[in-house]
């Protein structure tokens, strides 16, 4: 290969990023991206100024199971219309619509009340603002891989994580900003003010084609023949049955039919591969702050800074998928989270220099980007998008389930031992992720 022909190649895996539809993925990303934080790191960040205990923050994470839990109603947004918003906007956008609205009052309701007198009633609308946004993340996962082929998931998911990225800046670093200045209070009503830019672009992009593709028609079809035996039970009972043979058998049974066996160890492997970091992420705000960074410090270093550097982790990620393909990056991706993990262990010995927060914080951020483009690619390649939304929502619910709960005794780690044991112990959990990577590996490379 030579020189110009490298520089070409290059070129033309950087081109696809001027697709409109992977544009578009910038803004629902970000739409995505707003409420995590807020009711994850922020919200954690917020419980500890005003004095509530590590082991009560950490439980209170377990909000954000939400997000591990949403397969439960995916069929439901897979198949289920709206009244009149599903005929004026489409299957996808009209619950895209819906779950943005859930989320600004979730938001808005959280900027009026108190945690430090009202903590159960800040935990209820974050509970909320967490189920809309699960469900808004169903719906864009659906529609990013129904609006494109194949040869566009890895620019689509680098653009949705610059957008995820941009997202958690404006709730990362904007909130502990207006949080510093005015108050936590004004911060969340902002934020619920931020997400018009997913109710915009929702109103704007086209409904994807997600009609079944022939063989899952006959699929379907023959799986409902066999409850013609039921012909005896009242009409709206078999229209239940067929719905949800439809909308909830299927789906599932088509990934283990396609997958065999092998489909357990891949559940596996999505069920672990994000443990280390979403575990740290749980006491990371914490963490800041009892070392001594200010408010404003932690924003910009770790919602801005850090954030743009997720960005470039994220669309170089995008880029060495197309180059090197999926697995070997997957494995480089699990490998520098496990390192640059470690760094906070580093940290936990280290004065309070603003420099040691830029450095760890940066290289956290890169591999995490780009470690995330690669996974949101591997999963967008296991889907059948007949059934998109059930499908995706599965994997990206194991994803997160195992992870979310773990994480919910972060506090008590922190409170039984200390910071630079906690960080060994987050970076740890990210080991179980290698062996399956280097097992599934072996498996693609197996002779059929």
């Amino acid at each position: 290969m030579t020189a110009e022909t490298a520089t070409q190649g290059w070129l033309d895996a950087f081109a696809v990023y001027r697709n409109p539809r992977v544009l578009a993925m910038l803004f629902l990303g970000f739409s995505a991206g707003l409420p995590l934080l807020l009711v994850f790191g922020t919200l954690s960040a917020w419980l500890n100024s005003v004095g509530v205990e590590k082991t009560t923050i950490g439980f209170v994470s377990w909000v954000a199971l939400a997000y591990g839990l949403k397969f439960v109603w995916s069929p439901l947004v897979d198949r289920m219309p709206i009244p009149v918003l599903t005929r004026l906007l489409g299957q996808r956008r009209s619950w895209m619509l819906l779950a943005q609205a859930g989320v600004i009052t979730g938001l808005v309701m959280m900027s009026t009340t108190d945690p430090a007198t009202d903590l159960t009633l800040v935990v209820a609308f974050a509970m909320l603002t967490a189920f809309s946004s699960a469900t808004q993340d169903i719906t864009i996962d659906a529609w990013r891989i129904e609006a494109i082929d194949n040869t566009y998931q890895g620019a689509m998911a680098g653009t949705y994580q610059l957008g995820y990225r941009i997202g958690m800046i404006v709730a990362g670093s904007m909130a502990f900003v207006i949080a510093d200045h005015f108050s936590w209070s004004v911060a969340y009503f902002c934020m619920a003010c931020g997400m018009a830019v997913g109710v915009v672009c929702t109103l704007v992009i086209d409904e994807p084609d997600h009609t079944l593709r022939e063989q899952e028609w006959a699929t379907e079809h023959r799986v409902l023949g066999l409850l013609q035996r039921n012909r005896h039970l009242p009409q709206q009972i078999r229209r239940l049955q067929a719905w949800f043979v439809g909308a909830v058998i299927c789906p599932f049974a088509d990934f283990f039919a396609r997958n065999g066996w092998n489909a357990l160890l891949i559940l596996a492997f999505i069920a672990v591969f994000r443990m280390s970091d979403i575990t740290l992420g749980v006491m990371a705000f914490p963490f800041y702050q009892d070392m001594g960074y200010s408010g404003t410090e932690i924003g910009i270093v770790s919602g801005l800074v850090g954030k743009f550097i997720t960005i470039a982790g994220a669309l170089l990620g995008g880029v060495l998928v197309v180059r090197y393909g999926v697995m070997r990056m997957l494995l480089v991706g699990a490998a520098v989270v496990i390192l640059t993990n470690l760094l906070f262990a580093w940290l936990a010995g280290q004065p309070p220099l603003l420099v040691w927060l830029v450095l760890v914080v940066g290289a956290d951020n890169l591999a995490g980007g780009l470690a995330g483009t690669v996974f949101i690619a591997y999963l967008s390649g296991l889907t059948n998008r007949a059934y998109t939304a059930t499908q995706y929502a599965l994997f990206s619910s194991i994803m997160l389930l195992l992870p979310k709960f773990i994480g919910g005794f972060s506090g008590i780690v922190v409170d039984a031992s200390s910071y630079p044991v906690f960080f060994l112990y987050a970076a740890a959990l990210g080991l179980p992720a290698i062996v399956l990577i280097l097992l599934l590996m072996r498996r693609e490379a197996a002779p059929a």
